[in-house]
């Protein structure tokens, strides 16, 4: 990983020349703390094709044949609400914590060395980090894949935080997961820009009352309207995308 992506920022320390009050006010501005949280399945890692191989394993195992109409609406939950989604009928916990660490560890023992980054994400996050923007993960995901994902990755330094599917009350589309994140980042809900591939995502920040870029890896586009912007990838995103979103 280039040593470019811990560098402090640039865009921080520049000297603005455009008289007292405009260099004061946009000094305050660009000083205000700022963040990107991203979810990870499908934003930063592609992981779609893993899961569904996973989850089609384990619940063959089970007698079950997954479909994967049901397995694109539990995408992204946490698995006391995706797995009886799946199975197609209501779950006791202890079967849930079962059939979810079965195919939690199968999935870790697939990554590995399958493991490759949505395009676009490493450069977003090292431009990101340079221009002085907090970072977090904040996934449904067990904290174990989350290690695993950014190892593989070699992105286990880039963020400041990770909050994960265990460590919440509630899941998306709740707000909690994002609300967390900021906290402990340090930055007010209104500076922060989600990055989401999930329905339920877009609705969590909504209610957080964040700004949320949506990417098609997971979902069509139809259905993920309600972000603020759409795009197939964060390769796609123009140079100001983020800047933009906290600007409107």
């Amino acid at each position: 990983m280039s040593d470019r992506l811990f560098s402090p920022a640039s865009d921080m320390d520049r000297t603005i020349t455009r008289g007292p009050k405009k260099e004061v006010e946009e000094h305050t501005i660009e000083q205000q703390p700022r963040a990107v949280l991203w979810d990870l399945d499908g934003v930063i890692a592609d992981t779609k094709a893993l899961h569904l191989e996973s989850w089609r394993v384990t619940l063959a195992e089970l007698g079950v044949r997954l479909d994967e109409e049901a397995f694109h609406q539990a995408f992204g939950m946490r698995n006391r609400e995706g797995i009886p989604r799946m199975l197609g009928r209501p779950a006791s916990s202890e079967e849930i914590q079962r059939i979810g660490q079965r195919k939690e560890a199968l999935f870790r023992e697939m990554l590995r060395g399958r493991l490759q980054p949505v395009p676009g994400v490493r450069e977003w996050i090292a431009r990101l980090r340079e221009r002085g923007w907090r970072q977090a993960v904040a996934s449904s995901a067990p904290r174990r894949n989350i290690t695993a994902m950014l190892e593989e990755l070699g992105l286990s330094e880039a963020f400041d935080a990770t909050i994960c599917g265990e460590e919440l009350n509630t899941g998306k589309p709740d707000p909690e997961i994002f609300l967390r994140a900021a906290e402990a980042v340090g930055v007010p809900p209104e500076r922060c820009v989600v990055v989401e591939d999930a329905m339920v995502g877009i609705e969590a920040a909504r209610r957080a009352g964040m700004k949320c870029i949506a990417v098609t890896t997971t979902h069509p586009a139809p259905d993920l309207a309600a972000a603020d912007l759409v795009v197939d990838t964060p390769a796609a995103l123009p140079d100001d995308a983020f800047d933009a979103l906290l600007d409107r």
